[in-house]
Protein backbone atom coordinates (compact mmCIF):
# COMPACT_ATOMS: atom_id res chain seq x y z
CA UNK A 1 0.00 0.00 0.00
CA UNK A 2 1.44 3.36 -1.00
CA UNK A 3 1.32 6.48 1.15
CA UNK A 4 -1.40 7.95 -1.06
CA UNK A 5 -3.55 4.83 -0.51
CA UNK A 6 -3.23 4.88 3.26
CA UNK A 7 -6.23 6.25 5.15
CA UNK A 8 -5.64 9.72 6.55
CA UNK A 9 -5.04 9.73 10.29
CA UNK A 10 -7.56 11.76 12.22
CA UNK A 11 -6.50 14.99 13.85
CA UNK A 12 -5.92 14.37 17.55
CA UNK A 13 -5.68 18.01 18.59
CA UNK A 14 -8.97 17.96 20.48
CA UNK A 15 -7.93 14.74 22.23
CA UNK A 16 -4.60 16.29 23.19
CA UNK A 17 -6.35 19.35 24.60
CA UNK A 18 -8.61 17.10 26.65
CA UNK A 19 -5.70 15.00 27.89
CA UNK A 20 -3.73 18.08 28.95
CA UNK A 21 -6.75 19.55 30.75
CA UNK A 22 -7.43 16.26 32.55
CA UNK A 23 -3.83 15.98 33.79
CA UNK A 24 -3.87 19.59 35.02
CA UNK A 25 -7.22 19.11 36.77
CA UNK A 26 -6.07 15.91 38.51
CA UNK A 27 -2.81 17.56 39.54
CA UNK A 28 -4.50 20.64 40.98
CA UNK A 29 -6.98 18.46 42.85
CA UNK A 30 -4.14 16.40 44.34
CA UNK A 31 -2.27 19.50 45.52
CA UNK A 32 -5.47 20.96 46.96
CA UNK A 33 -6.05 17.71 48.85
CA UNK A 34 -2.50 17.08 50.11
CA UNK A 35 -1.27 20.67 50.33
CA UNK A 36 2.19 22.12 49.75
CA UNK A 37 5.22 21.45 51.97
CA UNK A 38 5.32 23.78 54.95
CA UNK A 39 2.42 25.76 53.52
CA UNK A 40 4.52 26.91 50.57
CA UNK A 41 3.24 28.86 47.61
CA UNK A 42 3.59 27.62 44.05
CA UNK A 43 2.41 29.75 41.11
CA UNK A 44 0.50 30.00 38.92
CA UNK A 45 -2.66 28.56 40.51
CA UNK A 46 -1.62 26.64 43.59
CA UNK A 47 -1.76 29.56 45.99
CA UNK A 48 -5.38 30.17 45.11
CA UNK A 49 -6.67 32.14 42.16
CA UNK A 50 -8.55 35.39 41.82
CA UNK A 51 -9.24 36.80 38.37
CA UNK A 52 -7.74 40.30 38.42
CA UNK A 53 -6.89 41.35 34.85
CA UNK A 54 -4.85 44.45 34.07
CA UNK A 55 -5.13 46.79 31.06
CA UNK A 56 -1.93 45.26 29.72
CA UNK A 57 -3.74 41.98 29.17
CA UNK A 58 -5.85 43.69 26.52
CA UNK A 59 -2.67 44.45 24.59
CA UNK A 60 -1.50 40.85 25.05
CA UNK A 61 -4.83 39.50 23.80
CA UNK A 62 -4.69 41.79 20.76
CA UNK A 63 -1.16 40.61 20.04
CA UNK A 64 -2.24 36.97 20.24
CA UNK A 65 -5.14 37.64 17.88
CA UNK A 66 -2.77 39.36 15.45
CA UNK A 67 -0.40 36.38 15.47
CA UNK A 68 -3.16 33.86 14.82
CA UNK A 69 -4.85 36.09 12.23
CA UNK A 70 -1.57 36.77 10.47
CA UNK A 71 -0.79 33.07 10.31
CA UNK A 72 -4.22 32.35 8.84
CA UNK A 73 -3.68 35.04 6.19
CA UNK A 74 -0.25 33.61 5.31
CA UNK A 75 -1.67 30.10 5.00
CA UNK A 76 -4.41 31.27 2.65
CA UNK A 77 -2.08 33.34 0.50
CA UNK A 78 0.55 30.62 0.28
CA UNK A 79 3.33 33.14 0.87
CA UNK A 80 6.51 32.16 2.69
CA UNK A 81 8.40 35.18 4.00
CA UNK A 82 12.17 34.79 4.42
CA UNK A 83 13.00 32.65 7.44
CA UNK A 84 15.18 35.40 8.89
CA UNK A 85 12.12 37.65 8.87
CA UNK A 86 10.13 34.94 10.68
CA UNK A 87 12.83 34.84 13.35
CA UNK A 88 12.92 38.64 13.69
CA UNK A 89 9.15 38.98 13.94
CA UNK A 90 9.06 36.03 16.32
CA UNK A 91 11.60 37.74 18.58
CA UNK A 92 9.75 41.06 18.68
CA UNK A 93 6.40 39.35 19.20
CA UNK A 94 7.73 37.16 22.01
CA UNK A 95 9.27 40.23 23.66
CA UNK A 96 5.99 42.15 23.48
CA UNK A 97 4.04 39.11 24.70
CA UNK A 98 6.32 38.66 27.72
CA UNK A 99 6.33 42.34 28.67
CA UNK A 100 2.54 42.61 28.33
CA UNK A 101 1.86 39.47 30.36
CA UNK A 102 4.48 40.32 32.96
CA UNK A 103 3.46 43.94 33.46
CA UNK A 104 2.70 44.50 37.13
CA UNK A 105 3.72 40.95 38.06
CA UNK A 106 7.48 41.31 38.38
CA UNK A 107 9.77 43.91 39.88
CA UNK A 108 13.12 44.88 38.41
CA UNK A 109 15.88 42.40 39.31
CA UNK A 110 17.87 43.56 42.32
CA UNK A 111 21.63 44.02 42.11
CA UNK A 112 23.14 41.80 44.87
CA UNK A 113 26.77 42.89 44.31
CA UNK A 114 27.67 45.37 47.07
CA UNK A 115 31.41 45.49 46.39
CA UNK A 116 33.56 44.46 43.49
CA UNK A 117 32.30 41.74 41.13
CA UNK A 118 35.45 39.68 41.73
CA UNK A 119 34.81 39.84 45.47
CA UNK A 120 31.23 38.69 44.91
CA UNK A 121 32.47 35.79 42.80
CA UNK A 122 35.18 34.85 45.31
CA UNK A 123 32.90 34.94 48.36
CA UNK A 124 29.75 33.64 46.67
CA UNK A 125 29.68 30.13 48.16
CA UNK A 126 30.41 31.27 51.72
CA UNK A 127 28.37 34.49 51.84
CA UNK A 128 25.79 34.71 49.05
CA UNK A 129 24.70 31.22 48.02
CA UNK A 130 21.98 31.08 50.66
CA UNK A 131 20.39 34.31 49.44
CA UNK A 132 20.69 33.68 45.68
CA UNK A 133 17.49 31.60 45.37
CA UNK A 134 19.44 28.57 44.22
CA UNK A 135 21.23 30.44 41.41
CA UNK A 136 24.93 30.58 40.54
CA UNK A 137 26.72 33.95 40.75
CA UNK A 138 26.28 34.70 37.04
CA UNK A 139 22.71 35.89 37.65
CA UNK A 140 23.88 38.52 40.13
CA UNK A 141 26.80 39.56 37.94
CA UNK A 142 24.44 40.00 34.98
CA UNK A 143 22.20 42.32 36.99
CA UNK A 144 25.28 44.20 38.25
CA UNK A 145 26.45 44.72 34.66
CA UNK A 146 23.06 46.00 33.54
CA UNK A 147 22.93 48.32 36.52
CA UNK A 148 26.41 49.70 35.83
CA UNK A 149 25.47 50.35 32.19
CA UNK A 150 22.43 52.32 33.34
CA UNK A 151 19.99 50.14 31.41
CA UNK A 152 16.42 49.36 32.54
CA UNK A 153 16.67 46.05 34.35
CA UNK A 154 13.36 44.39 33.51
CA UNK A 155 13.28 45.38 29.84
CA UNK A 156 16.94 44.49 29.27
CA UNK A 157 16.73 41.09 30.93
CA UNK A 158 13.49 40.32 29.07
CA UNK A 159 15.00 41.41 25.74
CA UNK A 160 17.94 39.09 26.32
CA UNK A 161 15.67 36.21 27.33
CA UNK A 162 13.44 36.62 24.26
CA UNK A 163 16.47 35.80 22.09
CA UNK A 164 15.65 32.19 22.91
CA UNK A 165 12.86 32.33 20.31
CA UNK A 166 14.91 33.00 17.15
CA UNK A 167 17.59 30.60 18.37
CA UNK A 168 15.04 27.86 19.01
CA UNK A 169 13.56 28.45 15.57
CA UNK A 170 17.00 28.27 13.98
CA UNK A 171 17.73 24.99 15.75
CA UNK A 172 14.33 23.59 14.76
CA UNK A 173 14.97 24.52 11.13
CA UNK A 174 18.31 22.72 11.12
CA UNK A 175 17.05 19.63 12.92
CA UNK A 176 13.43 19.26 11.77
CA UNK A 177 13.29 21.22 8.53
CA UNK A 178 12.05 24.68 7.63
CA UNK A 179 8.36 23.78 7.31
CA UNK A 180 8.23 22.35 10.83
CA UNK A 181 10.15 25.35 12.20
CA UNK A 182 7.73 27.83 10.59
CA UNK A 183 4.80 25.99 12.14
CA UNK A 184 6.55 26.01 15.51
CA UNK A 185 6.84 29.82 15.54
CA UNK A 186 3.32 30.71 16.80
CA UNK A 187 3.63 28.08 19.55
CA UNK A 188 6.82 29.72 20.80
CA UNK A 189 5.80 33.35 20.64
CA UNK A 190 2.46 32.80 22.40
CA UNK A 191 3.73 30.35 25.03
CA UNK A 192 2.04 30.54 28.46
CA UNK A 193 5.41 30.74 30.24
CA UNK A 194 5.87 34.17 28.67
CA UNK A 195 4.09 35.44 31.77
CA UNK A 196 7.24 34.68 33.77
CA UNK A 197 9.90 35.61 31.24
CA UNK A 198 9.79 39.32 32.06
CA UNK A 199 12.71 40.30 34.27
CA UNK A 200 13.84 36.72 34.91
CA UNK A 201 17.56 36.01 34.64
CA UNK A 202 16.59 32.39 34.03
CA UNK A 203 15.22 33.64 30.71
CA UNK A 204 18.74 34.71 29.77
CA UNK A 205 19.88 31.19 30.67
CA UNK A 206 17.14 29.92 28.36
CA UNK A 207 18.53 32.04 25.53
CA UNK A 208 22.05 30.72 26.15
CA UNK A 209 20.71 27.17 26.28
CA UNK A 210 18.89 27.69 22.99
CA UNK A 211 22.06 29.11 21.47
CA UNK A 212 23.96 26.08 22.77
CA UNK A 213 21.68 23.62 20.95
CA UNK A 214 21.51 25.79 17.82
CA UNK A 215 25.32 25.90 17.65
CA UNK A 216 25.50 22.15 18.20
CA UNK A 217 23.01 21.60 15.38
CA UNK A 218 25.13 23.72 13.03
CA UNK A 219 28.29 21.91 14.09
CA UNK A 220 26.81 18.48 13.36
CA UNK A 221 25.14 19.47 10.07
CA UNK A 222 26.27 16.98 7.44
CA UNK A 223 27.20 19.86 5.12
CA UNK A 224 29.69 21.22 7.65
CA UNK A 225 33.01 19.49 8.37
CA UNK A 226 36.53 20.29 9.49
CA UNK A 227 37.34 23.55 11.25
CA UNK A 228 33.91 25.17 10.66
CA UNK A 229 32.23 22.26 12.45
CA UNK A 230 34.82 22.39 15.22
CA UNK A 231 34.30 26.13 15.65
CA UNK A 232 30.54 25.74 16.07
CA UNK A 233 31.10 22.88 18.52
CA UNK A 234 33.47 25.05 20.57
CA UNK A 235 30.88 27.85 20.58
CA UNK A 236 28.27 25.40 21.84
CA UNK A 237 30.55 24.51 24.74
CA UNK A 238 31.26 28.16 25.53
CA UNK A 239 27.53 28.93 25.66
CA UNK A 240 27.04 25.91 27.91
CA UNK A 241 29.62 27.28 30.34
CA UNK A 242 27.97 30.70 30.37
CA UNK A 243 24.52 29.17 30.93
CA UNK A 244 25.90 27.13 33.83
CA UNK A 245 26.81 30.38 35.61
CA UNK A 246 23.21 31.60 35.40
CA UNK A 247 21.15 28.51 36.16
CA UNK A 248 22.36 25.16 37.53
CA UNK A 249 19.88 22.80 35.78
CA UNK A 250 20.50 24.42 32.38
CA UNK A 251 23.85 22.65 32.17
CA UNK A 252 21.96 19.44 31.52
CA UNK A 253 20.74 20.84 28.21
CA UNK A 254 24.19 19.79 27.10
CA UNK A 255 22.64 16.34 26.92
CA UNK A 256 20.59 17.53 23.93
CA UNK A 257 23.81 18.27 22.06
CA UNK A 258 25.48 15.02 23.09
CA UNK A 259 22.50 12.99 21.86
CA UNK A 260 22.30 15.06 18.68
CA UNK A 261 25.96 14.41 17.90
CA UNK A 262 25.49 10.67 18.34
CA UNK A 263 22.24 10.63 16.33
CA UNK A 264 24.04 12.38 13.47
CA UNK A 265 27.12 10.18 13.82
CA UNK A 266 29.35 13.11 14.71
CA UNK A 267 30.28 11.95 18.21
CA UNK A 268 33.82 13.31 17.93
CA UNK A 269 32.40 16.83 18.20
CA UNK A 270 31.73 16.12 21.87
CA UNK A 271 35.44 16.68 22.47
CA UNK A 272 35.37 20.23 21.07
CA UNK A 273 32.15 21.08 22.92
CA UNK A 274 33.56 19.67 26.15
CA UNK A 275 36.70 21.77 25.80
CA UNK A 276 34.64 24.88 25.11
CA UNK A 277 32.49 24.18 28.15
CA UNK A 278 35.55 24.26 30.40
CA UNK A 279 36.53 27.84 29.52
CA UNK A 280 34.04 29.72 31.71
CA UNK A 281 34.32 27.43 34.78
CA UNK A 282 38.12 27.64 34.63
CA UNK A 283 37.98 31.45 34.49
CA UNK A 284 35.49 31.45 37.38
CA UNK A 285 37.76 29.14 39.38
CA UNK A 286 40.66 31.55 38.99
CA UNK A 287 38.34 34.15 40.51
CA UNK A 288 37.69 31.94 43.53
CA UNK A 289 34.36 30.36 42.59
CA UNK A 290 34.03 26.57 42.18
CA UNK A 291 30.88 25.61 40.27
CA UNK A 292 30.52 22.24 42.01
CA UNK A 293 30.80 23.86 45.45
CA UNK A 294 28.13 26.35 44.44
CA UNK A 295 25.90 23.52 43.26
CA UNK A 296 26.21 21.73 46.60
CA UNK A 297 25.55 24.97 48.49
CA UNK A 298 22.47 25.70 46.38
CA UNK A 299 21.13 22.21 46.98
CA UNK A 300 21.65 22.64 50.70
CA UNK A 301 19.92 26.01 50.76
CA UNK A 302 16.82 24.76 48.93
CA UNK A 303 16.40 21.38 50.60
CA UNK A 304 13.22 20.66 48.68
CA UNK A 305 11.32 17.40 48.85
CA UNK A 306 10.19 15.15 46.02
CA UNK A 307 6.66 16.44 46.63
CA UNK A 308 7.95 19.87 45.63
CA UNK A 309 9.28 18.19 42.50
CA UNK A 310 5.88 16.71 41.70
CA UNK A 311 4.27 20.11 42.21
CA UNK A 312 6.95 21.57 39.96
CA UNK A 313 6.06 19.10 37.22
CA UNK A 314 2.46 20.24 37.46
CA UNK A 315 3.57 23.85 37.16
CA UNK A 316 5.66 22.89 34.13
CA UNK A 317 2.64 21.19 32.55
CA UNK A 318 0.52 24.31 33.07
CA UNK A 319 3.08 26.79 31.80
CA UNK A 320 4.14 24.72 28.78
CA UNK A 321 0.47 24.60 27.84
CA UNK A 322 -1.44 22.07 25.73
CA UNK A 323 1.30 21.93 23.04
CA UNK A 324 3.52 19.92 25.42
CA UNK A 325 1.03 17.05 25.39
CA UNK A 326 1.12 16.83 21.59
CA UNK A 327 4.89 17.21 21.51
CA UNK A 328 5.54 14.38 23.94
CA UNK A 329 3.12 12.12 22.08
CA UNK A 330 5.02 12.67 18.81
CA UNK A 331 8.52 12.17 20.18
CA UNK A 332 9.01 9.00 18.10
CA UNK A 333 8.17 10.82 14.88
CA UNK A 334 10.63 13.68 15.05
CA UNK A 335 14.36 14.05 14.39
CA UNK A 336 14.29 16.48 17.34
CA UNK A 337 13.99 13.61 19.80
CA UNK A 338 17.48 14.38 21.22
CA UNK A 339 16.17 17.80 22.32
CA UNK A 340 13.10 16.31 23.97
CA UNK A 341 15.06 13.58 25.73
CA UNK A 342 17.81 15.97 26.80
CA UNK A 343 15.28 18.42 28.22
CA UNK A 344 13.60 15.51 30.00
CA UNK A 345 16.90 14.59 31.66
CA UNK A 346 17.31 18.22 32.72
CA UNK A 347 13.85 18.25 34.30
CA UNK A 348 14.61 14.97 36.09
CA UNK A 349 17.82 16.47 37.46
CA UNK A 350 15.88 19.46 38.75
CA UNK A 351 13.32 17.25 40.49
CA UNK A 352 15.61 14.60 41.98
CA UNK A 353 18.41 17.07 42.64
CA UNK A 354 16.13 19.07 44.91
CA UNK A 355 16.07 22.27 42.83
CA UNK A 356 12.34 22.21 42.10
CA UNK A 357 11.26 24.73 44.70
CA UNK A 358 8.57 27.38 44.56
CA UNK A 359 10.27 29.25 41.71
CA UNK A 360 10.15 26.54 39.02
CA UNK A 361 8.02 28.77 36.82
CA UNK A 362 11.23 30.69 36.11
CA UNK A 363 13.89 28.05 36.89
CA UNK A 364 12.51 25.82 34.13
CA UNK A 365 12.32 28.51 31.47
CA UNK A 366 15.32 26.95 29.65
CA UNK A 367 13.38 23.70 29.09
CA UNK A 368 9.88 24.73 28.02
CA UNK A 369 10.69 25.38 24.36
CA UNK A 370 12.51 22.07 23.90
CA UNK A 371 9.66 20.12 25.48
CA UNK A 372 7.27 21.49 22.83
CA UNK A 373 9.56 21.27 19.78
CA UNK A 374 7.86 18.13 18.41
CA UNK A 375 4.43 19.76 18.21
CA UNK A 376 4.85 20.19 14.43
CA UNK A 377 6.35 16.73 13.89
CA UNK A 378 4.58 14.53 11.32
CA UNK A 379 1.86 12.29 12.67
CA UNK A 380 3.81 9.29 11.37
CA UNK A 381 7.56 8.82 10.93
CA UNK A 382 8.72 10.62 7.77
CA UNK A 383 5.09 11.48 7.05
CA UNK A 384 3.78 14.63 5.36
CA UNK A 385 4.08 17.96 7.20
CA UNK A 386 1.25 18.84 9.55
CA UNK A 387 -0.69 22.11 9.26
CA UNK A 388 0.30 25.00 11.50
CA UNK A 389 -1.23 24.08 14.90
CA UNK A 390 -3.17 27.30 15.38
CA UNK A 391 -5.64 25.71 17.79
CA UNK A 392 -2.79 24.67 20.06
CA UNK A 393 -1.13 28.09 19.72
CA UNK A 394 -4.39 29.83 20.57
CA UNK A 395 -5.09 27.56 23.52
CA UNK A 396 -1.57 28.18 24.81
CA UNK A 397 -2.12 31.92 24.52
CA UNK A 398 -5.38 31.60 26.46
CA UNK A 399 -3.60 29.73 29.25
CA UNK A 400 -0.97 32.48 29.34
CA UNK A 401 -3.63 35.16 29.62
CA UNK A 402 -5.39 33.30 32.43
CA UNK A 403 -2.14 32.80 34.30
CA UNK A 404 -1.18 36.46 33.93
CA UNK A 405 -4.63 37.61 35.04
CA UNK A 406 -4.53 35.56 38.21
CA UNK A 407 -3.75 36.91 41.63
CA UNK A 408 -3.49 34.91 44.87
CA UNK A 409 -6.90 34.68 46.47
Amino acid sequence: MTDSERPARRDRTATDLGGWFLLVAVGLAAVALVGTPAGGRVPPFLAGYRFAPSPWLGAAAALAAAVVGGQVALSRSGRRPPFALVQAIGYLTALGWALALGAGRRTAPTNPVTGSPWGYLRDFVDRYAGTADGHPPGAGLLVWTIDRLGLPGTVTVTALGALAVPMLLGAARNICGETAARGFAPILVLAPYGAFLAGATDGVAAALGAGLVAAGARASDRRRTGWPATGWALLAGLLLGLAALLNYPTVWLGGCVVLLYFARRRAFLNLATGLGALVVPVVATTGGYAWTAGLVAARGSTGQSLWWGAIGLLTLLILAGPPVFTSLRRVRNTPAWPCLVGAGFAVAFTVFGGFAGDDVETAWLPFFGWLTIAVTAPRTQAGPPVPVPLLLAGSGALVGLLVAAGAPS
